[in-house]
């Protein structure tokens, strides 16, 4: 048997232990058809990304899952890869190509395609590498990318599917458009924040009645020069006469009509609401019921683009100059100070302008109804149930998606324009003819798919799909999917809907929704706040065990956490015990000899670990198999360091030490069998240490990582010797204190009698006697039915079953103990003569803080309470 190092250090194990597992291709899952599967699919991070809490937080719940299952004799599959991150990726791209003095355009398509394609071969792994560190256990092997060979036949293969049934089509809608990245992104990628502003509120002219006006407000007066109505509450009193009437539009030649439309909120603002169809979506709603025009009045990059004065302006300066223009007219009435939510693009924090513009969409109708029945049915559950109300609510109030985005990088939408006559075709290549003019002059859509299209796709479309792979068949659908809450809109549910559309089936059965990490404050990391912890910093100061520990210790599913270095110390501890309580059996296991235990030959205590154990890992495996991490891992813990280390390590001590004791053996055979088992329910939350433990500890098996999973066995299930020995532990715990509250060191022992007319409790104790002596610090114990015999003065500690008596003599030096009360007696008098002394000063009262006095109050009232204590003390002893 080696053995371990004197102190634990993570830096020199877990690089190797992580090596040693690649090569042997634990991670590695294979078909069999003797083994029932499992399989998750990881997240793909972008491959613009490093690891942030948040993955450290996602793939190690992940880990613990596939380790567990694979320990359990599972062909278990956590199906790894990354995303191509179109948006992220491509300003990446761009701002290096700036800083190298390249222009974009200049470099056209391809050669930018070919930058891209190098930043993901340069950069494209980092995080890989980092969810290493983590001791990420997925199967590399089957590593994918969503723009691989595969994953761009599987979106091809789907778009041409969706389209050819109609799902998608082409059409102008109001679309969320990011003038910066100049794209358009999807209402999951709009982040809504509240920021101060305005409402501007503006006299629109009634034609043909001098002096009369419609007063609007509105948060966004630029947009007035797109207006093609002002709409009023058809039930609201105040406007019926003016219903149908033209408006003459400010700043403009043009006239508006006045509408009736119960879109419009008559208790809000003036009553009368500007209708700007091609740039608010529900004007665009309110705009197509009365066939009103859609005027664009904005470039892609949010300037003016209506002929006259304000061209070429950008929005927020042809605000300032129409709003002065407004006033100088005499219509602006007045400005109100308005907080309003405000929409901007997730990525770089650019308010979201609403434009109409021609874009690629899909139908949601109808691939919305099956993954309602999904989780109306119960195929589909939440982990906690309280997100499938927010997935339910989504769905059914769900829009088309706009699939288009004005990008390079990314898949390119596969349809083709004939150049001659401008007929669309789509299909899996560039057409040879048109099918409507015969000519052969094509150019394909210059647009790429939303990143969201390929990665709803990524449970099936890294199984092989479209083709009928032996994958596909049997991993298929997966098992859970392990997320945060904030990208159940973005990534969850599209899943579930494309996998239902594809597939026939849902591509999972749960899904575990976790929190956000936190700092210690309470506030979410972010750059601006400077408040992010990096992983691999506290990787590399305590290792990944901890930083695991910590990420799982007190987690309960859809729960954010707060991180603190505490928390972390504390998880480095436990490692600690755990390696040292492992050298100490290690070190005596040679004292076993060649001796066979069985159980017959086990001690009471023996006994009351085993079936502690026993115990615990049906608790645990209740636990993991509910998805409750955080409850398994505090249960394991607990075990491990209380009952295991502080107590039954303890408990067998002096049998290792007495050459003569027979029971040795049974003590070693516990010893170790207990310890590989809490090794194997540990190994999931914590890889490293207990991999270089078992390798360690025994021969027969080459890695814990496949070692089977432990389970309950009747046999080892001992009630009565449970109960016997948590009854020596409470009379252990209430000696403990009476000695803690007298101040008597651990080092001095006293005669202890145990005292119960239960003949029952008695043979316990005297079963018990080495470890009970040992634990309870006694020089000798006597069990007897009476007090007889027992000093007047004993100091008892008392238990539901028994009470312990100690003599006094033995537990306190009095002379020495009177000398030390004395001169505590005389220090307290000191200062209870200057608290008194102050507190009666007048000057001090009248000019101190009220804090002060009050401070200095309660010092005097707790040195009077000491010195009660001790003077009531003192006259004990001196009796």
């Amino acid at each position: 048997m080696k053995e371990l190092e004197k102190t634990y250090n993570p830096a020199d194990i877990e690089e190797r232990l992580y090596e040693k597992w690649l090569r042997g291709k634990y991670f590695h899952a294979e078909v069999d058809k003797r083994k029932k599967p499992f399989s998750i699919v990881m997240p793909p991070p972008n491959i613009t990304g490093k690891l942030h809490m948040g993955h450290a937080l996602d793939n190690t719940m992940q880990d613990i899952l596939i380790r567990y299952k694979r320990m359990q004799g599972y062909s278990a599959l956590w199906q790894p890869g990354t995303d191509h991150a179109a948006i992220a990726t491509e300003v990446k791209v761009t701002n290096k190509l700036k800083d190298e003095g390249i222009d974009k355009q200049a470099l056209g398509r391809e050669g930018f395609l070919e930058k891209c394609w190098d930043w993901r071969k340069e950069y494209g792994t980092t995080i890989i590498s980092q969810l290493h560190k983590l001791g990420s256990s997925a199967d590399w092997d089957r590593e994918r990318f969503t723009m691989d060979e595969g994953c761009s036949e599987a979106v091809k293969e789907v778009f041409l599917r969706l389209y050819e049934k109609g799902y998608i089509y082409k059409g102008s809608r109001i679309i969320n458009w990011c003038p910066v990245c100049q794209t358009s992104i999807s209402d999951a990628e709009v982040e809504h924040e509240d920021q101060d502003g305005f409402f501007w509120h503006i006299n629109y002219p009634i034609v043909g009645e001098e002096g009369r006006f419609v007063e609007i407000a509105t948060t966004r007066p630029e947009t007035l020069l797109g207006d093609t109505a002002v709409a009023v509450n058809p039930e609201d009193e105040r406007y019926q006469d003016i219903i149908g009437k033209m408006l003459k539009l400010p700043l403009t030649d043009r006239e508006i009509p006045v509408i009736a439309d119960s879109y419009v909120d008559k208790e809000f603002g003036t009553g009368c609401v500007k209708i700007t169809p091609a740039h608010d979506p529900n004007d665009f709603e309110v705009g197509k019921r009365h066939n009103l025009a859609e005027i664009c009045i904005l470039t892609d990059d949010a300037k003016i683009s209506v002929p006259g004065k304000y061209f070429g302006m950008d929005r927020y300066e042809a605000r300032k100059a129409m709003v002065e223009d407004l006033k100088e007219m005499g219509l602006l009435v007045k400005v109100v100070p308005h907080a309003h939510n405000v929409g901007t693009h997730d990525r770089c924090h650019t308010t979201v302008e609403p434009m109409v513009k021609p874009q690629w969409f899909v139908k949601m109708d109808e691939m919305a109804k099956p993954a309602i029945e999904a989780i109306k049915t119960g195929k589909l559950r939440f982990v906690p149930e309280s997100y499938g109300k927010t997935y339910l609510h989504w769905l059914e109030n769900i829009k088309d998606w706009c699939i288009s985005r004005q990008l390079w990088w990314g898949h390119r939408i596969p349809a083709y324009y004939c150049e001659d006559c401008g007929e669309m075709v789509v299909a899996r290549e560039m057409p040879a003819v048109c099918p409507k003019c015969g000519k052969n002059h094509f150019r394909q859509d210059e647009d790429t798919l939303d990143t969201w299209f390929s990665s709803a796709l990524w449970p099936f479309s890294t199984l092989g799909w479209p083709q009928k792979t032996e994958e596909l068949e049997y991993f298929y659908p997966t098992d859970v999917l392990v997320t945060g809450y904030d990208i159940i809109f973005f990534w969850v549910i599209r899943m579930v809907f494309s996998g239902i559309e594809q597939t026939g089936k849902v591509p999972f059965h749960t899904v575990l929704i976790h929190g956000l990490v936190r700092d210690s404050q309470g506030r979410k990391m972010s750059k601006s706040l400077g408040n992010g912890i990096d992983p691999l910093d506290v990787i590399e100061k305590y290792g990944a065990d901890a930083l695991r520990m910590t990420l799982m210790t007190g987690n309960a599913p859809g729960n954010d956490m707060r991180f603190y270095w505490e928390r972390v110390e504390a998880s480095r501890n436990f490692a600690n015990k755990v390696w040292n309580a492992s050298r100490f059996i290690m070190m005596n296991i040679e004292k076993a000899g060649e001796k066979e235990v069985s159980l017959a030959d086990l001690t009471m205590a023996d006994r009351w670990i085993l079936s502690k154990m026993n115990t615990l890992t049906k608790d645990v495996t209740e636990n993991l198999d509910k998805y409750e991490l955080g409850i398994a891992l505090q249960k394991v813990q607990d075990f491990i360091w209380e009952e295991f280390c502080d107590w039954y390590i303890e408990m067998v001590k002096p049998r290792l030490y007495d050459d003569s004791d027979e029971t040795k053996a049974a003590a070693i055979w516990t010893l170790k069998t207990v310890l590989i088992n809490g090794l194997k329910l540990l190994h999931p939350f914590m890889p490293f240490i207990t991999e270089e433990i078992f390798d360690n500890l025994q021969e027969e098996e080459e890695t814990i990582m496949v070692s089977s999973w432990p389970v309950y066995q009747e046999e080892w299930h001992f009630e009565e010797e449970e109960n016997a020995t948590e009854m020596i532990k409470e009379a252990v715990r209430s000696i403990r204190n009476v000695r803690t509250s007298m101040n008597v060191a651990p080092s001095r022992k006293a005669k202890v009698y145990v005292v119960s007319q239960d003949e029952k409790v008695l043979e316990v104790f005297d079963r018990s006697r080495a470890f009970f002596a040992s634990l309870g610090y006694a020089s000798e114990v006597v069990t007897q039915k009476d007090k007889n015999g027992i000093e007047s003065d004993a100091v008892s500690a008392v238990t539901p079953q028994a009470t312990m008596y100690i003599p006094f003599a033995e537990l306190v030096d009095i002379e020495k103990e009177i000398e030390r009360l004395e001169t505590e007696k005389k220090k307290l008098q000191g200062e209870l003569t200057r608290s008194t002394k102050m507190l009666s000063n007048e000057k001090f009262l009248a000019k101190a803080p009220e804090e002060k006095v009050a401070e200095e109050r309660a010092k005097l009232a707790n040195y009077e309470q000491m010195m009660a204590q001790v003077e009531e003390r003192l006259a004990s002893l001196k009796k």
